[in-house]
């Protein structure tokens, strides 16, 4: 499965993104998809997942109640809006995608990972 993230750039602080991950992996459908972040001199961390069964969604505390996952599965593209950035929010964004439907928010989880693509929020 490969998967190309795309969607980043540079914003001010209060601004909004959306990101899109897609796959040429006509069965995507069957996969949980989950994005990523790699903040400068820091690990990867979770973001935000959608679960493949039933499309339940996990965000971080980091994002929740401003940010939104989401599926096309027609168009074999997941999404993440993030509203009200905040320089925090800068890093490396990545998708990944899972054929379990567990442990979701863990980077173990996922098998497949795109190549990332550059948020960066200016005060």
């Amino acid at each position: 499965v490969q998967l190309q993230a795309s969607g980043g750039g540079l914003v001010q602080a209060g601004g909004s993104l959306r990101l899109s991950c897609t796959t040429s992996e006509r069965n995507f459908r069957i996969y949980t998809a989950g994005w990523f972040r790699q903040a400068p001199g820091k690990g990867r961390e979770f973001v935000a997942a959608i679960n493949y069964r039933d499309r339940s969604t996990k965000y971080a505390d980091s994002v929740k109640g401003r940010s939104t996952i989401s599926r096309d599965n027609a168009k074999n593209t997941v999404f993440l809006q993030i509203d009200s950035l905040k320089p925090e929010d800068t890093a490396i964004y990545y998708c990944a995608a899972s054929p379990f439907a567990v442990s979701i928010t863990e980077e173990r989880t996922y098998d497949y990972w795109g190549q990332g693509t550059l948020v960066t929020v200016s005060s």
